[in-house]
Order: structure tokens, then C-alpha cells, then sequence
């Protein structure tokens, strides 16, 4: 029995167990329909030690065969082709790269040959879109109008700089999707009360964010810290780029709280695998 953390009343998002692997899903996303989507735990995988078991990353030292397990594993319970997962290349910024058919499978089953991508929007059915977390938050985006769908990368960097924003604005120049028919969803990510950052990063965020909005995002602490909120900051950055409220499902889980189930930078001291968010348009 996995028992997960949740803030607050309301159990946003949803662990299902498939084919073994528990995976998180959004309500609001499975009502549209046209996708398969979902967030790993960091459970029903072989990874070993701290890496235990579903790491996803060939990057934190696990090896290879586990994690091609793990993506295997993580495909069945999908219900999708591993062929199918594409990667992000992330390093902070709100780079969003335009995925083709000739990108799909580019990280697992073929060489990832682009870098610093932090955002994958599509219109081609068939490619899962994929993005790695231990704390940052991620983004969902689906447009059942013009069948578009994007996921984001968005740590304090991202979140600062708008990720969410520029993701929509991307799908708009790129699919001509508009803001209002947009469905969003905020993922398992760091919550306010685990998530202390020192005022250099609360100035940007004060440079960045209307002042009526602060008291909300962060607080200040004896010790001179800040708890910063980067769900609610996600938020308004989604609202403000016209995703209607009825459109947005706002994630009650936090990966450091749940240090057992989910993977947290924070909570490990840095000694954690990583957890992937997914998206696809059937």
C-alpha cells in the first residue's frame, strides 16, 4: 500500500498502479481524451541503492540495462511503444524545441542530438514527450482544438523567466492553439513549506512578479531565508498567459514530503535518481 502526502484536501494527481508501476495522473487530462500522459514514482523499477527502483536518468549513475528496464517497464504500463519516449535536454532555461517525427525516440532508442531544451511541444501523435524532475515542476499543456500537446521543465529559474508562458506562446506561433483552449496541469514538484531559497532568488522573483502577488509566493524567515512557492508562482504565470481557471489542475504533492515514493534533491542531500514526467497525443 503506497500511502503519498498530499497537501491539503484535494488528492491532485491520481496514483494508479498499471501493468505493476504506479504512475500519477491528472483527471482533467484524461477527460480531454486525446492523450496518454502520466508521472513516474519512484517505485516498480530494478534501479538499486538510492537509485531504488524506478530511476530514470542515464545520467546519476545508475546503469545503462536497469534504466532501458526501467523505460521497458515504464512503456507497458503506459501503454506505449518505447520507441516513442523523446527527450528534453534540460539545463534551466525556457528553451522549447518544435519535436518531429524524424526527433522521436531521440534519448533512449537513438542519439539525442540537440541540447539545452528544457520544453517539447508537438502536433505528431505517437511521440511521447519526455522531462526529468527530483523537485522542479512540471508542465502539461493539451490543446484539443488544434491537437497540440507540450510539457516544460520549470525549476525557480524556469518559473522566474515565465516557462509556462513561453510554452503557450511556442504552441501559438508554431500550431496557432489559443490560450483559452489550452488544459494545464502543475506536476509533483517541491512544495513552500520544504522549499527555503536565500534572497538573491526572492529578488528575482520580486523584479518578475507584480508585488500584489507576493505575499503568496514567499515569506521571510528569522534566519534571513525565504519559503518560496513555486506551484502558485506557476499559477499566475499560467493565468496570465490566458489559461482559463477551469482549465488548470494545480498538483497537491510534494516530492520532498514524500521522500520514500517520489525522488527529492533536497530530501536526499542530491543522492536520488530522477523521476520523469510524460505526454502524448494518441
Amino acid at each position: 500500500m503506497v500511502n503519498l502526502k498530499y497537501k491539503g484536501e484535494v488528492k491532485v494527481p491520481r496514483l494508479e498502479e498499471k501493468e505493476g508501476v504506479p504512475v500519477l495522473v491528472y483527471p482533467l487530462l484524461e477527460r480531454i481524451g486525446i492523450v496518454k500522459h502520466g508521472f513516474s514514482t519512484r517505485l516498480g523499477g530494478v534501479s538499486k541503492e538510492h537509485l531504488s527502483s524506478m530511476n530514470l536518468s542515464f545520467t546519476r549513475g545508475d546503469e545503462e540495462t536497469a534504466v532501458e528496464e526501467n523505460y521497458r517497464r515504464m512503456a507497458k504500463a503506459l501503454g506505449i511503444e518505447e520507441a516513442a519516449f523523446t527527450f528534453s535536454q534540460q539545463t534551466h532555461t525556457t528553451n522549447v524545441r518544435v519535436v518531429t517525427k524524424a526527433d522521436r525516440g531521440k534519448g533512449l532508442v537513438r542519439q539525442l542530438d540537440y541540447a539545452d531544451v528544457d520544453g517539447l511541444i508537438t502536433n505528431e501523435p505517437g511521440i511521447c514527450l519526455t522531462t526529468f524532475y527530483a523537485d522542479c515542476v512540471p508542465l502539461f499543456f493539451v490543446d484539443p482544438v488544434k491537437r497540440v500537446i507540450g510539457l516544460s521543465h520549470s525549476g525557480w529559474r524556469g518559473t522566474v523567466n515565465r516557462m509556462g508562458k513561453v510554452t503557450v506562446e511556442k504552441m501559438a506561433e508554431v500550431y496557432g492553439s489559443k490560450p483559452e483552449d489550452i488544459y494545464a496541469a502543475i506536476g509533483p514538484s517541491i512544495c513552500q513549506d520544504c522549499y527555503e531559497v536565500s534572497e538573491d532568488v526572492i529578488e528575482e522573483f520580486r523584479e518578475n512578479f507584480a508585488e500584489e502577488y507576493w505575499n503568496e509566493l514567499f515569506y521571510a524567515k528569522e534566519n534571513g531565508k525565504y519559503q518560496l512557492d513555486l506551484w502558485k508562482a506557476n499559477e499566475v504565470v499560467l493565468r496570465e498567459a490566458g489559461i482559463l481557471r477551469e482549465h488548470l489542475e494545480v498538483t497537491a504533492l510534494c516530492t520532498c514530503c514524500n521522500p520514500d515514493i517520489l525522488f527529492s534533491h533536497r530530501a536526499s542531500c542530491g543522492k536520488r535518481g530522477n523521476l520523469a514526467a510524460f505526454l502524448m497525443l494518441q
